[in-house]
């Protein structure tokens, strides 16, 4: 339970190592927020801890082992979080850019596309906002965190009176 088998310079090496992977991955695999993961997104990242827990971890099945991972990955995280913050083109490589939907009513079909995102999953966003369709739409953005902004038109109708 206590004797791990594995140095801890091996096992923080590893942690960054699946760390630095997973952050790629699933930045290019685009935007969701945890609270719209389809069924078989949640299913891809129980499946893909369970992947790289072996190559974290390198058979060391330690009580010391698995703290030393798990310690590692929340210092990754903290770090990546506080470069972001400090640097600018860092936070535009890792967390990206907001990617506008629709425009005074015209909607981008490339931008919905390269986003991954279907006709469904931008109307369930705008009619959560309060509007009915796209021509209602004075601009609809795709966030960093994956959720979408809606300004309806009459947001700006209300700004003018």
């Amino acid at each position: 339970m206590w004797n791990i088998a594995v140095p801890v310079w091996e096992l923080v090496v590893r942690a960054v190592v699946v760390y630095a992977f997973l952050l790629l991955l699933l930045r290019i695999t685009g935007k969701r927020q945890v609270g719209q993961l389809a069924p078989f997104d949640l299913v891809l990242l129980l499946v893909l801890s369970n992947a790289v827990q072996n190559s974290m971890n390198a058979g060391d099945n330690s009580l010391v082992g698995g703290l030393i991972s798990a310690a590692t990955l929340v210092l990754a995280n903290w770090l990546i979080g506080y470069a972001t913050y400090r640097n600018k083109k860092l936070e535009a490589v890792i967390e990206g850019h907001p990617l506008v939907l629709i425009h005074h009513g015209q909607l981008f079909e490339k931008a919905m596309s390269r986003a991954q995102l279907t006709h469904h999953e931008l109307n369930a966003a705008l009619r959560q906002a309060g509007v009915s369709c796209p021509q209602d739409v004075l601009s609809a953005i795709l966030e960093n965190n994956g959720a979408i902004s809606v300004i309806p038109k009459s947001a700006l109708q209300n700004v003018r009176s």
